[in-house]
């Protein structure tokens, strides 16, 4: 193996190998993997009727941070971006260094998240013992990570094709329901009582995890061809498709499935098929498996460069930057990611798991949209960079992802009390 080198040695870099095309799958390909499919039936357990406003409410919040990573990763498109976006506006490496772990927390347990909701799904097939099972995924995953970029995203890209065939069979199956939204409309339209406005919210908060994954793909950066202009390009287009499909299918599973059934439902999707023809759970629970694993490699991969980022910044110990020579990744960093991903999934359940990502998630973009302010503010009048937002866009980005972490915070307090 061989890192950071001072001997005159070339040393081993990361390949530059994605394309846009690929870049937008692998986007697609970790967000919907990291959500929908398992997390459906945990919002409307959360927010009922009003389950696809809470989904719109963590895409507004959600989008606004996506335009600012997209300016910033067009800025700097180097892994690691985080922390990298923290100390070139703050200039301090503790911060920066906090940052960047805080994304590989999020990212460990976030894949601990997606493995743990996989098993919902394999209960439909067969009844396996729950920690070896979470174990061998796990692994399986993690080997796949460190066989090759290229390799590894060109796998996630052909599972999201099949995760996205999923999804177009639910809204298929679903789409004559679609008929009775002007009479069920209302009833899906929060009130302004208190009660209706603090189930939306809390029903976004856990439905922000589905849109987890457009900040995974800044730290591929360096692995992206003429990444300045391809990373905000794929970042943008990532949220628009996901937001789409996540809306529609949650109106879907609200019209469909009893909200007795749906809540706290653990294979909410394959309720929403077996309405539609026989064999369909096993369908739908298959391509949730392929979907849920997709997720979870995607972010394995991400944890993975960010640590790889931080060493080569020599803000963490240089072993993380090493690069294996014929696999071109760095294969430390990738097994220090695998083993935390099986600490956390073997530990916890998946809904303290998703809450737990989402409240780390939502600190990072807060403090990387405060980020994008300062250093917007402190450059004003020179050149903007290839894809620029209006201060503004980053403003509203930290307000939202810090009232919503402040919600969230002050309603669990709330619950202890």
């Amino acid at each position: 193996m061989d890192g950071p080198l001072t001997d005159g040695t070339p040393k081993t870099e990361l390949r530059r190998a994605l394309s846009l095309p690929l870049i937008i799958l692998y986007g697609v390909g970790t967000t919907v993997g990291a959500g929908i499919y398992v997390l459906v039936g945990e919002v409307a357990a959360v927010a009922g009727t009003t389950t696809p406003f809470s989904f719109l409410v963590a895409a507004v919040v959600a989008g606004l941070s996506a335009f600012s990573f997209a300016e910033l990763c067009g800025r700097y498109p180097k892994s690691a971006g985080e922390a990298l976006y923290v100390r070139t506006a703050f200039g301090r490496e503790r911060l920066s260094t906090a940052i960047g772990l805080l994304v590989v927390g999020a990212g460990v347990i976030s894949a601990a998240t997606v493995i743990r909701g996989a098993t919902g799904y394999i209960g439909v097939f067969v009844d396996l013992p729950l920690v070896p099972t979470l174990l061998v995924l796990t692994a399986i995953l993690g080997l796949t990570a460190a066989w090759g970029i290229l390799e590894a995203v060109s796998a996630a890209a052909l599972l999201t094709i099949i995760e996205l065939g999923g999804l177009a069979l639910v809204i298929w199956v679903g789409a004559p329901t679609l008929a009775a939204v002007p009479e069920a409309f209302p009833t899906m339209i929060p009130t302004w009582q208190a009660a209706s406005v603090v189930a939306v919210v809390a029903g976004g908060f856990v439905a922000f995890f589905a849109f987890i994954g457009f900040e995974d793909m800044v730290n591929v950066a360096e692995e992206v061809k003429n990444a300045p202009r391809n990373m905000p390009i794929a970042i943008v287009t990532t949220l628009v498709i996901t937001t789409a499909l996540y809306v529609l299918v949650s109106v879907i599973a609200v019209l469909v499935v009893p909200m007795n059934e749906l809540a706290g439902s653990d294979a909410p999707l394959a309720r929403v098929l077996e309405r539609g023809f026989a064999g369909a759970p096993q369908i739908i629970s298959a391509i949730s498996l392929v979907a849920v694993a997709n997720g979870a490699l995607i972010q394995i991969i991400m944890a993975s460069r960010i640590l790889y980022g931080l060493g080569r910044a020599e803000q963490l110990p240089a072993f993380f930057a090493t690069i294996n020579r014929r696999t071109r990744t760095p294969l430390l960093a990738t097994a220090t990611v695998v083993l935390a991903v099986a600490l956390f999934t073997t530990a916890l359940p998946l809904l303290t798991l998703a809450k737990a990502a989402s409240l780390a998630i939502l600190i990072v973009f807060a403090t990387v949209n405060l980020a994008l302010v300062v250093i917007k503010r402190r450059e004003w009048g020179q050149p903007v960079a290839s894809f620029s937002v209006p201060t503004a866009v980053p403003a509203l980005g930290f307000i939202a992802s810090a009232a919503i972490v402040l919600f969230e915070v002050v309603r669990w307090i709330t619950t202890l009390g």
